[in-house]
């Protein structure tokens, strides 16, 4: 049985179960499902650091090649970068990464001209896959055409929309492990006036996870920020759609957190999030409209294009992750940054440290001043989807819930948009969901203190486990 599947944000799998024939086939039946009348058929194509992403790159331009499109390289480089790219040619994009997930897996990204796909478009695709074989490709397919200047447009995005000393004086460390934007992220901060200091370049992959934190990433950031030499530490994910910040004390920032500064920073009037960002954004964000959607960047993007039908004038999107979309143009001090309404690490980078200068103080200060509360997450891991998804069906049922949350407390509200998301007294709440990338049941918990949001989450995991075992 093949591991690919589309998750939360593409498809994704092992790559023993991609390279070759499947992302041929899937590549194939993209390009098949695209709607592109009598325009030019071009497709973008781009590819993070992973061992096995350029060959599954050419792959995919063969099948482009196949279909009747032009395919145009632009090689590694982050996926944001692509989309602008491919929003600018008004083309198609594939972008092979695997995002965070570790270098045995790896995954497409699709993109139509106007923007990432949708569910109904996965359907589409799914639909298109029939019969398609590797062998149907032309052993003389035309190769691709090199696009050597997406990433420095991109750079040029940011450039153009703030001014060049908005992060002067202040003393960055990027870590730069694997990610595709590591020398990106390092020249465009020193362009804006920071002190840089590359640090942990890696020749091997490494899955930087910027919401569910490895220790050895924790502990790694915690022993770099004890010297006291930097006031932040940033990173990226591998496709560097996901930004990582950690404070000069070493605390690694929650990425809603993150969301919640640079949409204060841009000034936004809507935030659009999933249901597992924290509850900060209504009680103290100051935004005229919040919208909750389920847990993917396709339904974050929905609800900006209905914060948009409704009038909103600013409007933004970010994830628990830290991925911050934009969804409207924004002018700041007469300079525009136009929207990109997919996920991007940058902007929520550079908006976090500009507004910690600005306000002339520490990162973690700033972090205090907005009273966000805390949140922790876990994982069951090897929870196949009937079984948490039978344990989500009875906490869907008012009396079981009442009784399941008796040890920690009583239910206040429940919003069922994606998995169960339950508030508690006292300003807590526990949210379940299944995971869309994988079998396991998630945990979120958000308390006022750490301590009783990793309670939270420990207590609602070991329940939930004994809840699904008394049904095995």
């Amino acid at each position: 049985m093949s591991s690919l599947k589309f998750g939360t944000s593409g498809l994704r799998g092992l790559v023993t179960d991609l390279v070759g024939g499947p992302s041929y086939a899937y590549a194939c039946a993209f390009f098949r499902s695209v709607p592109v009348g009598d325009g030019r058929r071009d497709v973008v194509i781009g590819r993070d650091l992973r061992d096995s992403s350029p060959g599954i790159a050419a792959t995919v331009a063969r099948a482009a090649a196949a279909e009747g499109f032009t395919a145009i390289d632009c090689g590694a480089l982050p996926t944001p970068a692509l989309a602008l790219e491919a929003q600018r040619r008004g083309a198609c994009a594939v972008m092979v990464t695997g995002s965070h997930i570790p270098e045995d897996r790896n995954g497409l990204k699709f993109y139509r001209p106007e923007g990432e796909i949708t569910k109904a478009d996965e359907a589409a695709i799914l639909a298109a896959l029939g019969d398609i074989t590797e062998a149907d490709a032309a052993p003389d397919a035309p190769g691709a055409t090199p696009e050597p200047d997406a990433v420095a447009r991109y750079r040029q995005r940011y450039g153009a929309a703030f001014a060049p000393d908005i992060l002067q004086g202040l003393r960055v460390a990027v870590y730069q492990q694997s990610s595709v934007a590591r020398d990106l992220l390092t020249d465009l901060l020193a362009g804006f006036g920071a002190q840089v200091t590359p640090i942990g370049r890696s020749d091997t992959f490494v899955p930087i996870d910027t919401e569910a934190h490895r220790p050895e990433d924790i502990a790694f950031i915690a022993e770099v920020m004890t010297s006291g030499a930097y006031d932040a530490l940033v990173t990226t994910d591998g496709d560097a759609d996901r930004p990582l910040i950690a404070d000069g004390t070493g605390r690694i920032l929650r990425g809603d957190v993150l969301g919640l500064i640079t949409a204060r920073f841009l000034g936004a009037d809507a935030v659009v999030v999933p249901v597992t960002a924290g509850s900060a954004l209504e009680q103290s964000g100051g935004f005229a409209r919040v919208v909750r959607t389920k847990v993917g960047s396709p339904f974050v993007i929905a609800g900006m294009e209905q914060a948009q039908a409704a009038g909103a004038r600013i409007i933004v999107g970010f994830e628990a992750n830290g991925g911050f979309l934009l969804g409207s143009d924004v002018v700041r001090d007469g300079r525009t940054l136009p929207a990109l309404p997919t996920r991007d690490a940058m902007l929520p980078i550079l908006a976090t440290l500009a507004a910690a200068r600005a306000a002339g103080t520490a990162l973690a200060d700033l972090v205090a001043s907005l009273d966000a509360g805390e949140m922790a997450s876990d994982r069951l891991p090897n929870t196949p989807a009937e079984r948490s998804g039978a344990f989500l069906d009875r906490l869907r049922d008012a009396a079981f819930r009442d009784e399941f949350l008796r040890p920690v407390g009583v239910p206040q509200d429940v919003d069922q948009q994606d998995g169960i998301r339950i508030g508690l007294d006292g300003g807590r709440t526990i949210h379940f969901r299944a995971s869309g990338n994988a079998p396991e049941l998630r945990c979120y918990a958000e308390a006022k203190t750490a301590r009783d949001a990793q309670d939270l989450v420990r207590w609602g995991l070991g329940a939930a486990a004994a809840a699904m075992a008394d049904r095995a």
